[in-house]
């Protein structure tokens, strides 16, 4: 009895089993499948970025930086040496460190006066602006080897329009932006300004327009790129102030400017160039530069020896590392990899290696008199936009 029990029982259960399959067909199955298709989001598509004629295309709408991950070295550059170019104002030379043993390897005699060095666009020369000497140095970053200056005059800042067509010269005392060849240098287009001091910029996401600081009037430009014109301009709401660097946001929403006379950086809409608000970072705000990973900016605050982090997700300043026996941090750039922030120090003939994870300052280099805008290189990127590297 207990074994016929349990043999009917297998049967019903199997019996059970089989009506189960046969009230869920195949065609109830493909609709609960679409079901949980359906409960998934697709990703929204990014729409593609219409950008300047002959730019290169947009990798990402929502990080204009996306080309500068770790590493993610051009073919162009990938066999150059790993070296950070230090230009000293008042010694009219180069210092060229070595990043991995923070020595210094050669220093070499430029012009007068040298404020930045400038990666070209095409990533293949690096340009040393001497400001008062009127010319610029071209160094070949494979070799390290200096060539024959070429005459520009008042070159205090230079930058390359995103499609590589021009370079642009900020002629800081002659009131001008000129549009000359990026390779011969050669004068394409000279735009007066009415401000002055113009001295560093940044681009839209699109490339179509940049902005300029003018330091020594408190001013902001908006320049169209193609037709090379000033669209628009306007005085910042500080007395005193003088704009600094120029980055604009992973997005491409906003543009920040460092004010070294209103310590702090100011946040402005580019597309609709209203007037910006101000946030404070410390004294002498100065030099603006983007972690590898888009997240964070490092703001310099040259008159008190520190340094802010600015977290754009966030949208505000979450912390401050100050250097060991004060300093001066001025312009720079980050490593290759993302994991030092290189800084001179502008007054103190230094240059401050800074890791990015901790703030801990892992080398401090004795350079020449006034060093100023510093390049690391090479850096990721697909071409350079000017100053002291900045890259797409």
């Amino acid at each position: 009895m207990h074994r016929h029990l349990v043999k009917s029982a297998l049967v019903a259960g199997a019996a059970l089993t089989l009506l189960s399959a046969c009230g869920t067909g195949s065609g109830e199955r493909t609709s609960e499948a679409r079901g949980t298709e359906a409960a998934v989001p697709a990703p929204p598509e990014k729409k593609p970025v219409k950008g300047l004629p002959g730019m290169p295309p947009v990798l990402d709408p929502e990080d204009v930086y996306a080309a500068d991950r770790p590493g993610k070295l051009s073919p162009v550059v990938k066999d150059f040496p790993s070296r950070v170019y230090v230009p000293n104002t008042q010694s009219d030379t180069v210092t060229v460190i070595d990043p991995k043993t923070y020595e210094v390897t050669e220093t070499i005699r430029v012009g007068r006066q040298p404020q930045h060095v400038v990666p070209s666009w095409d990533l293949k020369t690096l340009w040393v602006n001497n400001n008062r000497g009127h010319t610029l140095t071209p160094i070949d970053p494979k070799t390290g080897k200096a060539g024959k200056d070429v005459e520009v005059h008042d070159p205090y800042n230079l930058y390359f329009t995103p499609n590589g067509r021009y370079a642009v010269v900020m002629a800081s005392l002659d009131r001008e932006l000129v549009f000359r060849d990026p390779h011969t240098m050669k004068v394409k287009k000279t735009v007066p300004v009415s401000c002055y001091g113009v001295n560093h910029a940044d681009f839209s996401l699109d490339g179509r327009y940049f902005i300029v600081s003018c330091e020594f009037s408190g001013e902001l430009l908006k320049v169209d790129t193609e037709k090379m014109e000033v669209v628009g301009q306007q005085r910042l709401p500080f007395e005193g102030a003088m704009p600094q660097d120029v980055k604009v946001s992973p997005d491409g929403k906003k543009f920040y400017i460092a004010d070294m006379m209103a310590h702090g950086m100011w946040v402005l809409d580019g597309d609709r160039f209203t007037e910006p608000t101000l946030m404070p970072t410390g004294k002498g705000c100065h030099g603006l530069y983007v972690s590898r990973d888009s997240r964070e900016m490092y703001v310099t605050n040259r008159g008190e020896g520190t340094i802010s982090v600015f977290d754009f997700t966030q949208g505000k300043l979450t912390k401050k590392w100050k250097l060991p026996d004060g300093g001066s941090p001025d312009m720079g750039g980050v490593s290759a990899d993302g994991k030092v922030l290189w800084l001179s120090g502008r007054y103190d003939a230094e240059v401050y290696a800074v890791d990015t994870r901790t703030g801990i300052q892992l080398a401090r280099i004795p350079v020449g008199s006034g060093p100023h805008g510093l390049a690391v290189y090479p850096q990721p990127g697909r071409y350079s936009l000017g100053h002291t590297g900045v890259f797409r």
